[in-house]
């Protein structure tokens, strides 16, 4: 994922709300959401390469997700794919406390990442950049390359459009797709310096990538309201045939 608004307890008819965009190379082969074969439970996209996933959520309420940290100067080569950090959560049972003992103690074999990860009790941020973890209050939240509700334009222009979103008692699905279709280049005086060069930081810096070899190639919206019911829409996009495709699931969780 490049870019993750989250609203937790802070609408009244939805608990959790989430915006999300998963950018990558167009040739990395995966698959859109759907509940896994292996298992059953289990709502997410998949990565077909290494296995593991981007965002996701199970029938029990746990959800996931994660975006890169981009530091060019400590990227490591030969480790394993941050994905399976996700899909690890949501196959497992380990508490939120108990899994981010073991992504302290892993934390060093992975490039660098940030994880969203949810019970239906607790919602918490972890990154292999601080090492701590932090257990969310009830707020709006932003994350994308970088630590959770670092200032880069795209992240305070889609919250900023979020927040405006969440004063409305009824939230359409639509209206946050709007935010992430978004592909408008901020000022160059306002990117970050992430070590790739300012043509790859202009061309990175929408909500919406598009690029000849690497962009947004799905977005998810997720509203999961007091009564545990769950609604799960994704967009994304076919590599082969170049067309977008929504995928929508409805369930109560259990």
């Amino acid at each position: 994922m490049c870019l993750l608004l989250v609203s937790y307890k802070t609408h009244p008819n939805y608990k959790i709300i989430v915006a999300a965009n998963r950018d990558e190379f167009y040739n990395r082969p995966a698959v859109p959401a759907e509940f896994w074969d292996d298992e059953p439970g289990l709502l997410a996209g998949r990565d077909l390469k290494a296995g593991g996933t981007w965002l996701g959520i199970t029938k029990k309420g746990r959800f996931a997700a994660i975006t890169n940290y981009r530091d060019l100067k400590k990227m490591k080569e030969n480790v394993p794919s941050r994905g399976e950090l996700v899909s690890n959560f949501l196959k497992g049972n380990d508490s939120p406390s108990d899994f981010s003992k073991k992504l302290l103690s892993s934390s060093d074999s992975y490039n660098g990442y940030n994880l969203l990860f949810a019970d239906k009790e607790n919602f918490n941020y972890f990154s292999n950049q601080t090492k701590k973890l932090l257990v969310l209050s009830a707020g709006i939240y932003g994350l994308s390359n970088h630590l959770l509700d670092t200032p880069w334009p795209k992240v305070e222009k889609s919250k900023k459009s979020f927040k405006d979103i969440l004063n409305e008692k009824h939230i359409s699905p639509d209206n946050l797709f709007d935010i992430l279709s978004d592909s408008s280049i901020p000022p160059d005086e306002l990117l970050p310096d992430t070590g790739v060069g300012l043509e790859i930081e202009r061309a990175v810096s929408p909500v919406f990538v598009k690029t000849p070899l690497y962009g947004t190639r799905s977005s998810t919206v997720i509203l999961i309201d007091y009564d545990d019911r769950v609604i799960f829409t994704e967009k994304s996009l076919n590599n082969d045939s170049k067309e977008w495709s929504t995928r929508s699931f409805q369930f109560k969780l259990i």
